[in-house]
């Protein structure tokens, strides 16, 4: 049984907000941000919630100062960096410090801060979730050079008909130790695809590091 604490962390950009659910005898924590369109109810970060704390993991969902401040927008990438590792920072300091291991990780935008992030907050593994590998309509505008920066080992979760990248574009670029999952769905995975989504990250989730 674990109950949700929430609390704020000071940031560059602001105070960015943590959701934080602690089960007994953690093996370690996973850090999830959100992405740019949207806050932490899309379904694919709940169901990874539900089954990561099912495996013993504490759960923290990361808002970003922009959503937190009831803007509609999210910052630039540089932005979003700099409110990401000092909230994560936080959260694996002091007293009463979540556990390591420490796996990061998150949807679309949030997905590329992990990636962006993991050297410096010395990742042991990704949970990326809808890697947008490109704008819809854009596939010349990759954005490899970001997932090249995942943390091995790294698991994406990938609809099959994402307009960002599906797991056959993500393939050719995915680096040392990156798996892809492919689900039935898009960028935004609707409410038939959860028992496929809670499928592959149960797979993953049962390979995390700990």
């Amino acid at each position: 049984m674990s109950t949700e604490r929430v609390r704020e962390v000071a940031t560059p950009q602001g105070p960015g907000r943590v959701h934080v659910w602690r089960p007994p005898r953690p093996r370690g924590t996973v850090a999830l941000g959100h992405g740019a369109g949207g806050g932490l109810g899309a379904l694919d970060l709940t169901v990874a919630r539900e089954v990561l704390l099912g495996h013993g993991w504490v759960v923290a969902l990361v808002e970003q100062p922009w959503l937190v401040a009831g803007r509609r927008i999210a910052g630039r990438p540089p932005t979003l960096d700099e409110a990401w590792v000092p909230i994560v920072e936080a959260l694996l300091a002091g007293r009463g410090r979540l556990p390591r291991p420490r796996v990061v990780g998150g949807r679309s935008a949030g997905a590329r801060v992990a990636c962006r992030t993991a050297a410096q907050l010395n990742a042991a593994a990704g949970l990326l979730l809808s890697f947008p590998l490109h704008p819809p309509g854009r596939p010349d505008r990759l954005r490899a050079d970001e997932l090249a920066l995942a943390p091995n080992p790294s698991w994406v979760v990938q609809g099959t008909k994402d307009p960002f990248g599906t797991g056959a574009e993500l393939t050719p670029y995915l680096p040392a130790g990156t798996s892809v999952l492919e689900v039935t769905g898009s960028h935004s995975f609707p409410k038939s695809s959860g028992a496929a989504l809670r499928a592959a990250i149960e797979t993953v989730a049962g390979m995390l590091p700990d």
